[in-house]
């Protein structure tokens, strides 16, 4: 396989048709190396548009990379700036942190499952990422250590948005986030307008795993 035509085809035929077309995204895409942040078995398919299976010990609880055009999708709808602090919630293989790591100061991802969160932390360093701290536990309902923060990322779906990642927004923060149940789920772009104001932009339509634990919206009951 001539990895950098697949790389080329990846950016130009799955992610640019998905309305990326900001330059510096594109551009970063041939930076950071998808195939570095894919399991070993899994590198020919490191850019079809697809979820990649990741290395988990209970096989009957799949992980998955995202698609490549929805990671590029959602990093270029936060538009970071450069001097701006990032948590992510789900790490996966590291390859978003990756991403938002050339684009601000400094990321925090947290990873629940503690076989993900080596190997994240292994393509991080092998990829010479400095900027990036990787975390393990359950942060779906926020993660206080890495206190308020510009940018937040989730990386995999949740029913409703969490209360306690809204809230660890800097007022001007943004945060992205896949929201339903499937069938349809919706990515968002949220913006903390004010000390208790959030603004809501829906992006696309799309189906992603959702995070564990996630919380749900209560059931009516009769």
């Amino acid at each position: 396989m001539n990895i950098e035509q697949a790389r080329f085809k990846m950016i130009e035929q799955q992610i640019r048709p998905w309305e990326v077309l900001d330059p510096a995204v594109l551009d970063l895409l041939a930076v950071v190396k998808r195939e570095e942040f894919v399991p070993r078995t899994w590198h020919a398919m490191a850019f079809v548009d697809m979820e990649i299976p990741l290395p988990v010990k209970d096989e009957s609880q799949p992980e998955t990379m995202l698609a490549p055009r929805v990671e590029a999708r959602l990093l270029q709808e936060l538009a970071l700036k450069g001097h701006e602090t990032v948590l992510e919630i789900g790490t996966g293989s590291g390859y978003m942190a990756a991403l938002l790591a050339h684009k601000a100061k400094s990321v925090v991802t947290v990873e629940i499952l503690p076989e993900l969160q080596s190997f994240a932390a292994e393509n991080l360093a092998a990829a010479g990422i400095r900027n990036v701290r990787v975390e393990g536990g359950d942060g779906v309902n926020g993660w206080p250590t890495a206190g308020e923060v510009d940018i937040i990322v989730l990386s995999g779906s949740v029913p409703m948005l969490p209360e306690g990642l809204l809230r660890q927004l800097r007022v001007g923060g943004r945060m992205t986030a896949i929201v339903g149940d499937a069938p349809v789920m919706t990515a968002q772009l949220i913006t903390r307008t004010g000390p208790s104001v959030w603004e809501k932009t829906n992006l696309f339509e799309t189906m992603v795993k959702p995070l564990r634990n996630a919380p749900h919206p209560p059931r009516f009951r009769f």
